[in-house]
């Protein structure tokens, strides 16, 4: 997955400037985003403080982290299976 190139400090800070009444067209174009991203920032930040998206953050991080050791010990216990399949 590809890491933005925006925090979540400045995520927050750009969606609360469009709160507050800002030209959604100037503020894509001076952070050099499109519309649809700003659109997707508001769907997934909207809302939120800066605590709660690093937070957010962290969790999707985590579960990025277990998914993958949950795949690994699945395919551990595959291989186990096929093996002690074959001897008997």
């Amino acid at each position: 997955m590809r890491k933005s190139r925006f925090t979540e400090e400045q995520i927050v800070s750009a969606l609360q400037e469009a709160e507050a009444g800002a030209n959604v067209g100037e503020l894509c174009r001076r952070l050099g985003i499109s519309r649809e991203t700003l659109y997707a920032w508001r769907r997934k930040y909207g809302g939120m403080q800066v605590s709660d998206a690093k937070r957010l953050k962290q969790l999707e991080d985590e579960n990025r982290q277990l998914k993958r050791i949950v795949a690994d010990q699945a395919l551990n216990l595959q291989v186990l299976k096929d093996l002690l399949g074959n001897k008997l």
